[in-house]
């Protein structure tokens, strides 16, 4: 329930400079059912500092950005207490500047959140409160691209979810997720839809793209792990050092397969290990997330591992007659749980970057994942689909 929030409303902010736009909200909060924000603004990364609690009870906010980005985690206010904490967001759209090239949308991105002049906020939790938001642009914002698939991207119905969603969660401010994967892709098809140009054309020296890939490559017809996947990975890698950024090259995880004795199958044959090859091959760092998410999932076994996948009883959505299951996709806390593996790993692989995880990041131990009923992240009130995202 949605108790004390941000009215539903479109602010235009046409003169954006290096001095923050404060977007003013009476004291206190606004009752409101809705729990969205759009604010007009060009490509380009941003600060975004929210000032969160109210005058008149306690409050506990949690912040997305764009398609369901979890960008902050419960914050808790005393009644009366206000705090103000602040994130870096991407704004993007589909132009590639100077080359006369768009990103091939596909139809489920056109008009969301993504890929539009407007940073999208979404405010919820139990007994959310905001007062007031400052914006400024970041042109000195550290990049960490993302180029994936359904298990990376945005998704943008509940109840799906992914880690790169999560990711920005973990992160300090002036560290910004920009989240280019998309579900149902492959190497081939991420670069003929121009999602590696785009990356390319916004990248600049240092920053990091982090690839994982598989789960369709080894669908695609005279494909093969270590022949068209691992050429494919090493012209990103080549593309990307030549615009003097950091590739890290990471392993698809594990679908959830057990075998009647409850060992988990791996289904993705040679491709992880193609992953590892080219790895050691550029030189470029690895990040093992098929290896870290069998911990994980065995961790969890048969019966549990369920909650980090779409599992769903019959009648839990309207028209739902049917049980739903999904082995391949990800609930919000599974999702949430493979992030951590993910930023466990950048502080073993990455320290350089480690620096710049949040102070409340947290470590995590995949052999030990948390309780499902502990992480608690709100569900947003966008319209449910039991559609599957492409790709399996």
């Amino acid at each position: 329930m949605i108790k004390r929030i941000l009215v539903t409303t479109i602010l235009s902010v046409t003169a954006l400079t290096a001095a923050p736009q404060r977007i003013d909200i009476a004291p206190g909060s606004i009752t409101s059912s809705s729990p969205f924000v759009s604010i007009d603004l060009p490509e380009g990364v941003y600060d975004v500092t929210v000032h969160l609690g109210s005058p008149g009870a306690a409050s506990d906010t949690t912040v997305k950005a764009e398609n369901r980005r979890l960008m902050l985690e419960s914050v808790k206010t005393a009644k009366g207490e206000t705090t103000a904490r602040t994130f870096t967001v991407s704004v993007h759209t589909p132009d590639i500047p100077g080359s006369g090239k768009k990103v091939s949308l596909k139809p489920n991105e056109i008009g969301a959140a993504n890929w539009d002049n407007k940073l999208t906020l979404e405010f919820n939790g139990p007994s959310p409160a905001v007062s007031a938001i400052e914006i400024a642009r970041n042109e000195t914002a550290l990049n960490v691209f993302l180029a994936g698939d359904s298990t990376v991207t945005d998704q943008q119905n509940e109840p799906w979810a992914s880690w790169g969603q999560m990711l920005p969660r973990f992160f300090a401010p002036g560290t910004v997720v920009a989240n280019y994967a998309q579900s149902g892709l492959s190497l081939g098809s991420f670069h003929r839809q121009n999602r590696l140009e785009k990356i390319l054309n916004t990248l600049r020296p240092g920053d990091y793209v982090f690839i994982q890939f598989g789960h369709n490559d080894m669908k695609e017809k005279n494909g093969g792990a270590f022949t068209t996947y691992a050429g494919n990975l090493r012209e990103y890698v080549d593309a990307i050092v030549a615009k003097k950024g950091r590739p890290v090259l990471i392993s698809p995880m594990y679908r959830r397969r057990f075998d009647k004795a409850g060992k988990l199958q791996n289904t993705h044959g040679d491709y992880p290990a193609a992953v590892r090859k080219v790895a050691e091959e550029k030189n470029v760092p690895f990040i093992d997330l098929h290896t870290i998410s069998g911990r994980l999932f065995t961790a969890l076994g048969v019966e549990k591992s369920k909650d980090a996948f779409v599992f769903a009883p019959a009648n839990t959505y309207p028209n739902q007659p049917k049980a739903l299951a999904d082995n391949s996709h990800f609930s919000n806390y599974g999702a949430y749980e493979l992030a951590r593996c993910i930023v466990e790993a950048i502080r073993v692989q990455l320290p350089e970057l480690a620096v710049r995880l949040a102070p409340d990041a947290g470590r995590f131990n995949p052999g030990h994942p948390d309780d499902p009923k502990k992480i608690a992240i709100p569900s947003s009130p966008s319209a449910a689909t039991l559609e599957k995202p492409e790709g399996s």
